[in-house]
Formats: C-alpha cells, sequence, structure tokens
C-alpha cells in the first residue's frame, strides 16, 4: 500500500456519524460499496452500519458491471474480479490460480477493466455518481495478523497456507485498483480503519474534488416550501440563479449562475480570476453540450513577461479558491487578502455554483464584456493559427524531398555547433545539455505523431510569441514519432510530418527549441510496438519518398541528439535516471557508453511486475551527479501509468518525480514554469491541421 498510496491520502474533514462510524458529509448511505482484500474488515464493517449482509461479486471487466443485480442492495461488501495479462479470465485476489502465480506474472491488464461512460443528459443514468466505493485498506500486518487469530474461530478457506507475504500482495492490487477507478472518474474513498476518518485520494496537483467530499451540511427547507418538495424530488439543495452583469455584484450565499458561453470575472478580496467557457475549435454540438468545462486564469495578454498557468474546472468538479489549495496557489500567486478558503467552484452541468466561504472575505463577480467567447476567437486563438500557418510556409503538409533534406542538414549543422553542449573528448556536443534559467521552459513529453497536439501547444498561451521574444524555450523530450494508435502504427505519414515541423521550429528558434533523443528516435529493426517493426517502417517510408540521403542525414541527427536536459528548474530526459553510478563526465561522453545512453532511453519507473527500473535512490544520485538542489524536479517522459491521463505527478511516492506524455487522442500535456515551480497544464484536442490549413491566404 505504500508504494501505491503512500503521500497521496489527506482525511477528509467534512464528516456525518452513521450509526457511529464517520462518513463524508456528501454521501447519501446507499450510494456506498464496501470493498478491500480478504480480512480487511468489510463484514464488520457492513455490519455495524446495517448494510446488506451478503456478500457480492464484480468482475471489471464486464461490460456493464454496474448494472449488476450485486449493487442493488447497498451498502454492502464486494470482491473484486481482477484482469491480469496474460490470464484470460478476471480473477479474486483469494482465487487458488491467482495464489499459485508469482508476484511478476500479476501485472493488472487495466485496459479491459470496463468504466460507465460519462453521464450527460437527464435521460441517461449518472452510473458513476450511483456508487461511492470505500476501500478498507489496513496495514498488511494487521490483516495478517487478524487473519491468523480467527483461524481459532471457525473454517476460512481464504486463510489456508496463509503467510504475509500473501496479503502484502492482496493489498497491494487493491491499492492500485482504489487509484485506478480514482483516475476514471468513479468516487473513491480510503479507509484504514473504522476509528481513522475516511481519507481522500488527492494525488500533487490535483485540486478538483468531488462534492460529497467537502460540502457543507446544509438545512433542508420545509415541505411546506416549493423549495422543500422540489429539493425532495429533484434530491438536491435547490440554489438561486445569479445574473452577472457589467456591474460588480456581492456574492453572499451559494448562487448558480448558468453556462451562457460568456466570460465573467470573480473578484476575492481585489485579486481577480477570470473564468470563461472552454470551447474547442472545431468542436461539434454533441462534444459541447457532453463537455461545458471551464478555464480559470488571471487576465493577461501576450506581451506579459512570462508564459502563465490556468486551471479547469470539468463538469461535476468542485475547486476551493484560497491559499489554502496549494495548487491553485502556485499557478495564481493569490496575495494575502485571499482567505485560505475563501471560496468553492462547482462545475454543475456546465453552470457555476460558487459558494463564499468567509464571512470576513468578499467575493464579487462581474462580467467585463458581453461577448460570447467564441466571438472573441480573432481576437487571439485564430491570430495565432494564423502566425502558425506562416511559421510552416503557409501550411501544415509534408516538405517536398529537395526542401525536407536541405532543412534537416540545416538542423544538423545547428545540433553540431550547440553552445549548450559542453564538448565531449572527441569535440562534439556532448550527451549533456545545459540551460540556463531565463526564459520559460515549456516541456513536450512523447507525442507519438500526433501533430494536433503539437499545433494545440504552439497555438496556446502565446508559446509562438514567447519563443519569437526569447521569453520560452521548448523541451521536447523525444518519440515524437510512430503513432500508438492500433490501426496507425504502420503508417508513418504523421511521423514524417510530424519531424517536420519539429526541423522547422528548431531551424526558426535554434536558441529556444530543443529535442532529446528517446527511444523510438531510431532505425533500430530492435524497435517494435505490438508486434509492429517501427524503426524499419519509417526508415523505409523516408527511403521511398525522400531516398538514402535524407535517411543518411536522418541517421545523423539521431546521433547528433542530446539524452538530457539540466536547468536549475528541472532535469530532463526521455526514460529516466540511469541505474549505474555515473559522474557528469560519463554523461556527456555518452558515445562511449552506450549501455547508459541506453538506459536513458529506456529505462521505466520500478514497479512490482518491473523490479529492475529506478526508484528512489536512482533520482536521488542523479541530483548529486549533476549538481542540483535535492528538490530540483525530474521530468521524464516514456512511461504513461494509465489511459486516463497525460500528467503524473510525484510518482512512486518520489518527491518531484514527475512523468508527462502528451500523445492523448484527448489532447496534451505540458509543463511551464511559473514562479520557479513546474506547474503541470492539460489541453482539449483541436482539429488543428485541418483547421489551419482552411485559413484564407489573403489574411
Amino acid at each position: 500500500m505504500k508504494d501505491t498510496l503512500h503521500k497521496k491520502l489527506k482525511p477528509i474533514s467534512d464528516v456525518q456519524s452513521i450509526r457511529g462510524v464517520d462518513l463524508p458529509v456528501g454521501l447519501e448511505f446507499r450510494q456506498l460499496v464496501v470493498t478491500g482484500p480478504p480480512g480487511c474488515g468489510k463484514t464488520h464493517y457492513i455490519n455495524r452500519i446495517r448494510g446488506w449482509p451478503n456478500e457480492g461479486y464484480l468482475d471489471l471487466t464486464r461490460k456493464g458491471w454496474w448494472k449488476d443485480r450485486s449493487l442493488i442492495y447497498r451498502p454492502r461488501e464486494i470482491h473484486l474480479g481482477i484482469p491480469y495479462e496474460g490470464i484470460k479470465d478476471a480473477l479474486a485476489v483469494f482465487d487458488q490460480e491467482w495464489l499459485d502465480l508469482k508476484a511478476d506474472d500479476l501485472k493488472i491488464d487495466y485496459p479491459r477493466i470496463k468504466i460507465p461512460a460519462e453521464y450527460h443528459s437527464t435521460l441517461s443514468t449518472n452510473w458513476r455518481d450511483r456508487y461511492i466505493f470505500e476501500f478498507l485498506l489496513p496495514e498488511p500486518e494487521v490483516i495478517f495478523e487478524r487473519r491468523v487469530n480467527r483461524q481459532s474461530e471457525g473454517y476460512y478457506p481464504v486463510d489456508a497456507n496463509l503467510d504475509l507475504d500473501t496479503v502484502v500482495r492482496q493489498v497491494d492490487i487493491y491499492s492500485r485498483i482504489a487509484l485506478f477507478l480514482h483516475r476514471a472518474g468513479m468516487n473513491v474513498y480510503i479507509r484504514s480503519d473504522l476509528t481513522q476518518p475516511p481519507m481522500l485520494i488527492s494525488e500533487k496537483g490535483e485540486v478538483a474534488l468531488p462534492p460529497w467530499a467537502i460540502e457543507t451540511i446544509e438545512s433542508k427547507p420545509s415541505l411546506k416550501t416549493v423549495d422543500g418538495w422540489r429539493q425532495m424530488l429533484v434530491g438536491q439543495t435547490i440554489i438561486p440563479w445569479f445574473t452577472v452583469s457589467q456591474e460588480i455584484q456581492n456574492l453572499t450565499k451559494p448562487s448558480r449562475i448558468p453556462h451562457d458561453g460568456k466570460s465573467l470575472e470573480i473578484i476575492l478580496s481585489r485579486f481577480h480570476l477570470r473564468l470563461s467557457p472552454e470551447i474547442p475549435l472545431g468542436a461539434r454540438k454533441k462534444y459541447l453540450r457532453r463537455n461545458k468545462d471551464w478555464i480559470i486564469r488571471k487576465p493577461q495578454t501576450c506581451s506579459d513577461r512570462q508564459i502563465r498557468g490556468f486551471a479547469r474546472l470539468k463538469m461535476g468538479e468542485t475547486v476551493i479558491l484560497g491559499r489554502a489549495n496549494k495548487a491553485y496557489n502556485d499557478i495564481f500567486n493569490f496575495k494575502k487578502d485571499v482567505a485560505k478558503r475563501h471560496a468553492t467552484i462547482t462545475n454543475r452541468k456546465g453552470d457555476l455554483i460558487i459558494r463564499p466561504l468567509d464571512k470576513e472575505k468578499a467575493v464579487k463577480i462581474v462580467r467585463l464584456d458581453d461577448q460570447d467567447t467564441r466571438e472573441q476567437m480573432g481576437d487571439n486563438r485564430v491570430e495565432t493559427m494564423f502566425e502558425v500557418r506562416d511559421l510552416f510556409g503557409g501550411s501544415v503538409s509534408e516538405l517536398d524531398g529537395p526542401a525536407a533534406l536541405e532543412l534537416v542538414r540545416e538542423v544538423n549543422d545547428i545540433l553540431a555547433d550547440q553552445p549548450f553542449r559542453p564538448f565531449d573528448r572527441n569535440k562534439w556536443p556532448g550527451g549533456l545539455l545545459e540551460l540556463d534559467d531565463g526564459p520559460s521552459p515549456v516541456i513536450i513529453g512523447d507525442l507519438h505523431g500526433q501533430v494536433d497536439n503539437l499545433l494545440k501547444i504552439l497555438t496556446e498561451n502565446c508559446l509562438v510569441q514567447a519563443l519569437q521574444d526569447n521569453r520560452a524555450v521548448l523541451c521536447i523530450l523525444g518519440d515524437a514519432v510512430h503513432s500508438e494508435d492500433l490501426g496507425e502504427m504502420e503508417n508513418m505519414d504523421s511521423s514524417i510530418l510530424i519531424m517536420d515541423l519539429i526541423f522547422t521550429l528548431i531551424r526558426t528558434f535554434p536558441a529556444n527549441v530543443f529535442y532529446l533523443r528517446g527511444n523510438h528516435d531510431s532505425f533500430s529493426p530492435d524497435l517494435f510496438k505490438n508486434g509492429v517493426p517501427q524503426g524499419i517502417l519509417m526508415k523505409k517510408a523516408l527511403q521511398d519518398k525522400r531516398g538514402p540521403a535524407y535517411v543518411e542525414q536522418m541517421q545523423r541527427f539521431y546521433d547528433l541528439l542530446p539524452h538530457m536536459i539540466v536547468t536549475p528548474s528541472f532535469i530532463s530526459m526521455h526514460a529516466g535516471p540511469p541505474r549505474l553510478e555515473t559522474t557528469k563526465k560519463q554523461l556527456i561522453n555518452l558515445t562511449s557508453r552506450p549501455e547508459l545512453a541506453r538506459q536513458l532511453t529506456q529505462n521505466r519507473i520500478k514497479r512490482p511486475h518491473y523490479p529492475a527500473g529506478y526508484g528512489k535512490n536512482e533520482i536521488k544520485a542523479l541530483r548529486k551527479t549533476v549538481g542540483a538542489a535535492k528538490s530540483t524536479p525530474v521530468i521524464v517522459g516514456h512511461t504513461p501509468l494509465d489511459p486516463f491521463g497525460s500528467i503524473w505527478q510525484n510518482v512512486g511516492s518520489i518527491k518531484n518525480h514527475h512523468i508527462i506524455s502528451s500523445s492523448h487522442l484527448n489532447g496534451p500535456g505540458v509543463f511551464i514554469r511559473i514562479k520557479g515551480k513546474m506547474i503541470p497544464l492539460t489541453y482539449p484536442y483541436e482539429p488543428l491541421t485541418k483547421l489551419i490549413n482552411r485559413l484564407k491566404p489573403n489574411h
């Protein structure tokens, strides 16, 4: 449990007592589903709160398990059937087949786990909110002692041939499933013991909390009133609507602001934040009905000295505005007159519900313009799209053979003479790239041929202007090529196009755009993905389209690439730190250290099914090797942890060790530096290749 949920749990402060047990204040009794490994205390818990006495079983690989009859009667205890790679059927942790397998053979097959679709209309059932899963996860030693003691009370088949290692494995599996379901958008919390408060999973940088975890208990209106009957029938407190105007208005009680496509500003004491509906370019009406998200940012222009961050408030999420919200404080740098818990904002089906929390601190609302957010496109995003189009020569498309060859040769000349790289013993730029702490870094993870994701990053946050003005540096952590979509793995067109774009960026901004070598930056015949020899196919595609001279220059590009970036703000490589004892001199002289170079491009974080990976000691040693401070973030790509996100922070319970992927089909993730801290941002997908190429050339 420590490895998976360590430093990811925090107590839920707002609780209600139900039959002597503290439960989250917004939880309805019949939402509760209790699960956990054998011996964790599920039966005792259910009996104490007078839930349904019979045990249930859920096969998480079965489509529609959320409609299973075993979930009709709640609260009740549930055992989970979990899929594992190479094993056809889902297994419970007490099945004999599971017990007979070694820990290395029990790698959870996450893609086979079914998750209910998001709720989008009043005509469909919100299966995600119907249940709140409580995982009972005491320490393994506690469970082991309980199971040993209960053998004297009767026959428990699951306790036969019991050992502590088995209990540790069972707790670890349930911890991983709890974290997976949480990341998938299910309602999950953890409890170690009935005498302890319930705990919310809160990963670093995760600021949106479910309403049932933080909402205050509100008195119910009398059934003598219309609101009382409405609440009884609708199932939630009626919150009055608030009309936003161009005059500043005080907000003194919970109020609901409709999603009307227009921006507004919320003023916390004297601190301004702008709230804007997020409307991706090219999004269809069906998408917009299902994704009424809001963007929270400080008012800014592209002339600002530093790139700024923002926060996204998705449907169903609640956030706290105030200095106590560390992630928001890092982004917005709240002033002292902002309270620690100033207000909460909930996105309820696109409408904003704002609750003041501090009676001594003002919350004000104002609309500074009456334009629909879509009407403002011409003033920001579309203008940036024109800049990007002009940057790439008038369209986003593959270059012809001669132009492509000239471009890659120019890029190789730039790499061969980069002033930021100490020379190796052969007087060539070494494997280490050392940057100062001037321009704001923007870190991009694996792109894997997702051209639109690269364009999205370039057209957001005034990045092109910042590159032009030397206010930003773009750091791509390798693996821009080779699609990971099952139907596109053999098609190299997107890989060729994205490298053309990256080469253009390097040529245009040689002191501001950097690319590290990844394991896919190779023509190696050993480079396979799902049985597809992508290295060989890339070489063949370039040979057919552009000839042997281009292939030769592409190989030279691979050989000239640095493997690691070191700055006062962060350290990055594609895959992870070396497991070998290493010196800074060896990092520079990577051409004579092929095993060290291989580890920088292929390492993965140590996990139960990958014990040969790197861990906390290797991260610590790397910081010492390059002379970095103990708290310097180490940011890598290569190993996305689940299919739901783009950024994972403090991975492996290692503080300031983050993994980033920028190839997600729903949009990319990036890291940027704000006030000396590396802040994660995610963007929604937009079909920008198509949209940019449709722009009229006479603009």
